[in-house]
């Protein structure tokens, strides 16, 4: 296993890679399973100045797990981020970005975890921001963790657009409707042995509890897992990458403009932990 050289980017999450470059992410056999440990301990991992083609960007992310493949994209495993339809077919759902979310909360098995490259920045907004659901599991009373330990949430794709549409038309609805819906426990008792919640835009409700009083649990806790000391906010330069461990990270874009030139080239790599 590859030495990483790592610099904390606050005491909860996040960290900087120093010392790797394009050309040594693919020569060194060692280094994706260090990635891999050190994503798991960080959450998230920043490399700055890597300036990654897309060719190199999903032969890196083969070496840590398989990868999503996209069809609106010549390399199908590289989807185009940007809020100009011109460029990608998911800008008109990217808005629902700027809420705090999980990748994959509606899927059978969430992502293991996303890896974003800055090819063009905005001077004004954009920056990404993560928090840790370890860390804010952690700050929850023995009996807080009891009680939430036993609840379920409803996930949807349809809550995580409401905010930003919130008067669809019939036919939008329709085409919300055919997303799957996928129930959840809020806490998420993972292989390793760790816990964290599972929260964000695409949580509708408590399963069995009356509608408000499940949307201000919910509330309250996205508020506790979002509280700065919980927060890194990374402010891109053309060439960054940054990798976040999807299943114990939100994250959120900040908001910019639609006729932003802003665009991240993003791949998926697939998870194979079911939340439970």
């Amino acid at each position: 296993m590859t030495s990483l050289k790592l610099e904390p980017l606050t005491p909860t999450v996040g960290a900087e890679v120093l010392g790797i470059d394009r050309d040594r992410l693919l020569a060194d056999e060692g280094l994706a399973e260090s990635i891999r440990d050190a994503l798991e301990a960080n959450g998230v991992l920043v490399f700055r100045d890597l300036h990654l083609d897309d060719t190199t960007q999903v032969q890196f992310c083969q070496t840590l797990g398989e990868v999503h493949t996209w069809a609106d994209h010549p390399i199908p495993a590289i989807t185009v981020i940007s809020l100009d339809p011109a460029k990608t077919a998911i800008a008109g759902y990217l808005r629902g970005t700027f809420d705090w979310h999980i990748d994959g909360t509606v899927d059978e098995v969430p992502n293991m975890a996303t890896v974003l490259t800055a090819h063009v920045v905005d001077a004004d907004g954009g920056e990404t921001e993560f928090a840790s659901t370890y860390g804010a599991y952690d700050r929850l009373s023995s009996q807080e963790r009891h009680e939430y330990g036993q609840l379920r949430v409803l996930h949807t794709f349809e809550a995580s657009q409401r905010r930003f549409t919130p008067d669809p038309t019939p036919e939008l609805l329709a085409e919300w409707a055919t997303r799957p819906k996928r129930e959840h426990p809020l806490v998420w008792n993972h292989r390793s042995g760790r816990k964290s919640l599972v929260l964000g835009a695409t949580a509708s409700h408590v399963v069995g509890w009356d509608y408000d009083r499940g949307r201000a649990l919910l509330e309250e806790l996205l508020d506790l897992s979002t509280a700065p000391d919980l927060v890194y906010r990374h402010e891109w330069a053309v060439g960054d990458t940054v990798i976040w461990d999807n299943r114990g990270v939100l994250h959120r874009v900040t908001p910019y403009a639609t006729q932003s030139p802003r665009e991240m080239h993003r791949t998926t790599i697939l998870g194979d932990e079911p939340i439970q």
